[in-house]
């Protein structure tokens, strides 16, 4: 019995896409505490290999020998599920990105809008493993993750909308291939489309801040008020789970922000374009966000929701406007 070549490509997409978010699960961690020992002027790790690379492994190593001990009186199916539901869907949307003209595991005509789908059952498995933990820590957890996504929501939904109405595609693929010949035609630099350009790309990389949990609006954590949030009762790879499922969604956000504004993996000379050109964007924008956590303190939950709902969304719905008023007279 032969097996159909697009089902092996499939697989070897599937099995290349988990070694790609368990490597940069295992790494960014390394990463992290490397530039936050920087930062902090204190030297991270450096005893386990050299420079400390064996790190992330010992700690892997660590989370998965310990038991999953599901706490009293809490809901063990709700508990159980919480951390597939967070990193299931981080995974999916790894299926529709594309890396390079030709490698992207599958070209759909709606990735943009598959990619927001998978990604909104992320705040349903903090929700349940906060509730199904039976914790008034994680519970308070929960109602700030609920809170939060749909404040952080409206404004990069309405900056994806723009973007859409400015390419005229929801393809991942075709968006990219638009923004070729140049930095100047990348969209954060389409001016002739918007003015606000450049403004759209800073609410986009907030708005992803935010709905990763990252730091200065990591409040469904917040490790001082909180103790760990929606983790708090999880030991060993149940937290281990949410771990990655946080950095597996970091990278999403950072791709999809490099697809849609920044020429995916175009050069911004128009020379040479590839993978390579698209990994420098993305990490560039991943390190950004590490250097953010660990130089700005966390604001306050008030402070969190005033910007999304008094900033960020009249902002977003001004350049949406003014974009569909550019795109009609010119």
């Amino acid at each position: 019995m032969s097996i159909h070549p697009e089902v092996l490509r499939l697989l070897a997409f599937l099995l290349g896409i988990i070694g790609f978010v368990a490597m940069n699960a295992a790494y960014l961690v390394w990463l992290e505490r490397k530039e936050a020992g920087h930062i902090q002027r204190r030297i991270g790790p450096k005893e386990v290999g050299p420079f400390g690379l064996l790190q992330p492994m010992a700690d892997g190593l660590k989370l998965m020998t310990k038991q999953l001990i599901v706490p009293e009186g809490a809901d063990a199916i709700l508990f159980k599920l919480a951390p597939i539901l967070v990193m299931t869907p981080a995974i999916m949307s790894f299926v529709t990105i594309p890396y390079g003209e030709t490698l992207v595991p599958r070209n759909l005509d709606v990735g943009l809008l598959a990619v927001f789908a998978f990604a909104s059952v992320n705040v349903l498995g903090l929700l349940l493993g906060a509730w199904g933990s039976r914790n008034k820590y994680a519970i308070i957890s929960a109602a700030r993750v609920v809170s939060q996504n749909v404040a952080y929501e409206i404004p990069m939904l309405v900056v994806v909308v723009t973007l859409v109405m400015i390419t005229g595609t929801l393809n991942l693929q075709d968006i990219v291939i638009q923004q070729a010949g140049g930095f100047w035609h990348w969209n954060v630099f389409k001016l002739s489309a918007s003015p606000l350009m450049p403004v759209a790309f800073i609410i986009f990389f907030i708005c992803m801040l935010a709905e990763t949990n990252r730091a200065p609006f990591d409040m469904a954590e917040a490790e001082s008020e909180l103790i760990a949030g929606a983790f708090t009762e999880y030991p060993g790879m149940g937290f281990g789970v949410f771990f990655m499922g946080e950095y597996a969604n970091i990278v999403v956000g950072t791709s999809i922000a490099t697809i849609l504004f920044l020429g995916g993996w175009q050069c911004p000379f128009g020379l040479f374009p590839g993978v390579h050109w698209f990994m420098i964007k993305m990490y560039f924008l991943i390190f950004t966000v590490i250097w953010i956590r660990w130089t700005y303190p966390r604001t306050t939950f008030y402070g969190l929701l005033n910007l999304s709902w008094k900033i960020l969304i009249p902002i977003s719905f001004f350049n949406l406007i003014l974009t569909s008023a550019m795109l009609k007279v010119f």
